[in-house]
């Protein structure tokens, strides 16, 4: 098979830039602190979960009761890093389209730029919090392992799932307004249900196998072994999932290009 999405991607790669930077610089356009903010909230979100889960809850990471709060938080973050990303991507993608009608009734405009945009923001946003636990660690264990540079190759899987999801929600978004609703109270039961306060090892073993179905949760397992641990990732897994998230990205590609063509219809 063909793969006709990465040549669509790249012959709009300057659209797709200038539509992600307005994007990002819009949502914080007329704030007092501006694109200050991408760094602040993550950072606010680390303070609250840690403090919650560690002192509030008494939470431990696994059997790891030595760990203390700042090594709770170090794996608590990297899990809800991978996890927002994922999430900002369902969420916004049902209604990608619906906000964007002007751009539908312009025949020569790439919609399909327009759920790549979102995976661009959600992609900003997941690196300035990962600026803010590289401070942390240096910070606190005044170190950052070198095998954190696997990251981009653990992410890769990811990208091209959310890039997947997102084509496929926003186009079925045109035809289905409700989907938003149903997508976020999906992303709110995945949230607890994905190893992101927990580490997939502190469940009992015969639950393991069913939450490994979680997409998510060994991609959050294989970031938390480079960035945290300091351990090479499982390249027969990332190289499987890479393959499966290529299929599947080009088949959302081609189901999108199949559905535009109704769009101007609907909207």
């Amino acid at each position: 098979m063909i793969l006709r999405f990465p040549s669509a991607l790249w012959r709009h790669r300057e659209l797709w830039w200038r539509l992600t930077e307005r994007e990002v610089l819009g949502r914080y356009r007329g704030s007092l602190l501006g694109v200050t903010w991408s760094f602040l909230n993550p950072l606010a979100m680390l303070a609250v979960y840690t403090f919650i889960f560690s002192q509030v809850f008494r939470a431990r990471w696994g059997n790891l009761d030595n760990s203390g709060t700042m090594g709770f938080a170090v794996n608590l973050f990297t899990g809800l890093i991978v996890f927002n990303l994922f999430a900002e991507c369902a969420n916004r993608a049902p209604t990608t389209i619906l906000i964007n009608p002007n751009y539908v009734k312009k025949v020569i405009f790439p919609l399909e730029i327009l759920p790549a945009v979102t995976v661009g923001c959600a992609v900003f946003h997941a690196l300035t919090s990962l600026g803010v636990l590289a401070l942390f660690k240096l910070v606190g264990q005044r170190q950052i392992p070198i095998e954190s540079l696997w990251l981009p190759i653990v992410w890769l899987p990811l990208l091209l799932g959310c890039l997947a999801l997102s084509w496929l929600l926003s186009a079925l978004g045109v035809f289905l307004r409700d989907l938003g609703q149903i997508i976020t109270v999906l992303v709110s039961m995945l949230m607890f249900i994905s190893p992101i306060f927990f580490p997939l090892s502190a469940l009992p073993s015969r639950w393991q196998p069913l939450l490994a179905l979680n997409p998510l949760a060994g991609i959050i397992e294989q970031t938390r072994k480079v960035l945290v641990a300091g351990e090479s990732p499982n390249l027969a897994y990332i190289i499987i999932t890479t393959l499966l998230s290529l299929v599947l990205c080009e088949a959302s590609f081609r189901s999108f290009e199949k559905a535009k063509k109704a769009f101007a219809d609907v909207l």
